[in-house]
């Protein structure tokens, strides 16, 4: 994992060029390109990258901030076909700058990475346990309830915990047992996802009873156990490039929490199940279109 990214991850010294001044890179010495990625908003798409740069000849580390969308590219030689695999991608990835490295930059980042790496793996294990045992808990109760709000809600549970998942799986793996890893969660992404899809259309046409009392308490529950998961991370919200994507995963997924609560509210005040049916059709193309991108990657 990496910490920071920019300057003062870098540990820049004056004399080194700034990253808005492309420099040549020559074999043999350490640079740091500057990505700006437009479409790089959660974890999937760090592990997109991840898989597509890391290992590669000339790749020494990465780093993410993605809450600027960059991404710092720490290399040896020339950036052009490692910037070339990234825009492979379509993440719409684009060039800011590169520069020299500062002595020993590349040497103290993974001394810093590795103080960290066990504090965050425990977070990330506590994690993939409370999404894990949360879509569970919802896939069941919104079968029960009817309602492909929580049904969908579930998904996004499982799309967390896959990613999560994956993130521990990968640790120490070859290239190619990360990406099977990676097809196989998106792959399963997919056919739950277009399961729920169906079902919306399904319940659209012959009707449902969602039962709204019962979805607005598993909501709660499903809120209660995403805040927990918020201050669990909170204190590795500013390090490494996991647990910020982690912070934002968490978070969205509290809005999700909050609308299925509010989806519920609504099927109680007007006794209709289409505002169960809008929610549970907007997170299953969510999580339809997480599970593309996860298939999406290549070695």
């Amino acid at each position: 994992m990496n910490r920071m990214s920019g300057d003062k991850a870098c540990g820049c010294t004056h004399g080194v060029a700034p990253l808005n001044e492309v420099a040549t890179p020559t074999k043999g010495s350490a640079w740091v390109s500057e990505f700006s990625v437009s479409k790089m908003d959660c974890p999937s798409e760090e592990r997109m990258i991840r898989l597509a740069l890391e290992g590669r000849e000339g790749i020494e580390s990465l780093s993410f901030d993605l809450g600027q969308r960059r991404v710092h590219v720490y290399h040896t030689g020339k950036i052009d076909l490692h910037a070339s695999k990234l825009d492979s991608l379509g993440l719409g990835s684009t060039l800011i700058g590169t520069r020299a490295c500062a002595p020993g930059e590349i040497a103290q980042r993974g001394q810093a990475d590795a103080q960290e790496a066990l504090g965050e793996s425990r977070v990330l294990k506590a994690l993939l346990g409370i999404n894990a045992l949360m879509f569970v808990a919802e896939l069941i109760l919104g079968v029960i309830a009817e309602s492909t709000g929580l049904i969908a809600d579930s998904l996004d549970m499982f799309a967390d915990a896959a990613v999560y998942g994956l993130a521990l799986y990968a640790v120490g793996r070859s290239k190619g047992l990360q990406l099977k890893a990676a097809h196989l969660s998106g792959f399963l992404q997919i056919a739950l996802a277009l399961g729920v899809l169906l079902e919306v259309v399904r319940r659209f046409i012959f009707g449902s009873e969602p039962e709204s009392l019962l979805m607005m308490g598993v909501g709660m529950v499903a809120l209660v156990a995403n805040v927990g998961c918020l201050l669990l991370i909170a204190k590795h919200r500013d390090g490494g490039a996991h647990m910020r994507a982690s912070w934002i995963f968490s978070a969205n997924d509290v809005l999700a929490n909050l609308g299925v609560i509010v989806a519920g509210l609504l099927v109680m005040l007007t006794d209709s199940p289409y505002p169960d049916l809008v929610i549970g059709f907007a997170v299953g193309l969510l999580v339809l279109n997480g599970g593309r991108r996860i298939l999406a990657m290549k070695a």
